[in-house]
């Protein structure tokens, strides 16, 4: 098995887990994390990064497949005021903990200042299409200028 199945693999069990736990959820897809990889730039130990690329993510059933991602990439946890902690953003125990009381998996939809890594919070149904323009523009009106 190559290493690309493998994580995969891992991304499913732990949004599997996840949601077996919870008695929510769905496992995701192997898109994400091709796009988390080959596509996206970021830095897990700067989640701030002002050039970074942005993942917005509707489905709140799908969240899971965030938190793992999260999760396996290392990104590193900030606080609600935007200071590194130099610890990691999501732990296998917050992953075990999801949907539940104090987790940094919430209930719902991903939160953004919840979880390092969120960038933003989606309520209803079609609010990521606009939150996604909305966010392009803003990058697209800061490189001109």
């Amino acid at each position: 098995m190559n290493l690309d199945q493998l994580c995969v693999n891992t991304i499913r069990t732990l949004a599997m887990d996840g949601g077996q736990q919870a008695h929510s959820g769905h496992p995701g897809t192997p898109v994400a994390y091709a796009l988390r990889q080959r596509v996206l730039r970021f830095d897990p130990e700067d989640p701030l990064w002002p050039n970074r690329d942005r993942f917005v993510l509707l489905m709140g059933h799908a969240s899971m497949l965030l938190y793992a991602l999260l999760h396996l990439t290392d990104i590193k946890a900030v606080d609600p005021d935007y200071e590194r902690l130099g610890e990691l953003g999501g732990t296998l125990d917050d992953i075990k903990r999801f949907r539940q009381l104090d987790s940094k998996c919430p209930p719902g939809h991903p939160a953004y200042r919840w979880t390092s890594g969120i960038e933003t919070t989606t309520g209803p149904l079609g609010q990521d299409v606009a939150t996604s323009v909305g966010m392009g523009k803003a990058v697209s009106r800061r490189r001109q200028t």
